[in-house]
C-alpha cells in the first residue's frame, strides 16, 4: 500500500517503512504527526478526492536537523553591487508507521 502525502508546500509517495526529510513540523523527537493523504492505492485500487477525504498519514519523528549551509551571491556586473548571504533550511526526517 502505498499514498501521495502533502506536507510543506510539496508532495510525497510514500509507503510504510520509508524515512523521509520534510520541511520543519514543530514536533518532539519521538511523537507522532499525522499528515494530510492526497491518493491512497494498493494494487489495482486507487482512492483520490472524496475516498480519501479526512485521511491521514501517520508518520513517527525521528529527527529535526538543519541542512548543510548554501551560499546566495548576488552580483551586479559594472556596478560594484556584491552581496553574499548564506542559508540552511530546517527539516524533519520521519519514519511512516501507518497509511
Amino acid at each position: 500500500m502505498f499514498a501521495i502525502i502533502e506536507t510543506g508546500g510539496k508532495q510525497y509517495r510514500v509507503n510504510v517503512g520509508d524515512e523521509l526529510d520534510i520541511e520543519r513540523v514543530e514536533a518532539e523527537v519521538g511523537s507522532t504527526v499525522e499528515l494530510k493523504a492526497l491518493l491512497t492505492g494498493e494494487d489495482d485500487k486507487i482512492a483520490v478526492g472524496k475516498d480519501v477525504e479526512g485521511k491521514t498519514v501517520k508518520a513517527t519523528v525521528v529527527r529535526q536537523y538543519k541542512s548543510k549551509k548554501i551560499v546566495v551571491f548576488k552580483y551586479k556586473a559594472k556596478k560594484n553591487v556584491r552581496k553574499k548571504q548564506g542559508h540552511r533550511q530546517f527539516y524533519t526526517r520521519v519514519k511512516i508507521t501507518e497509511i
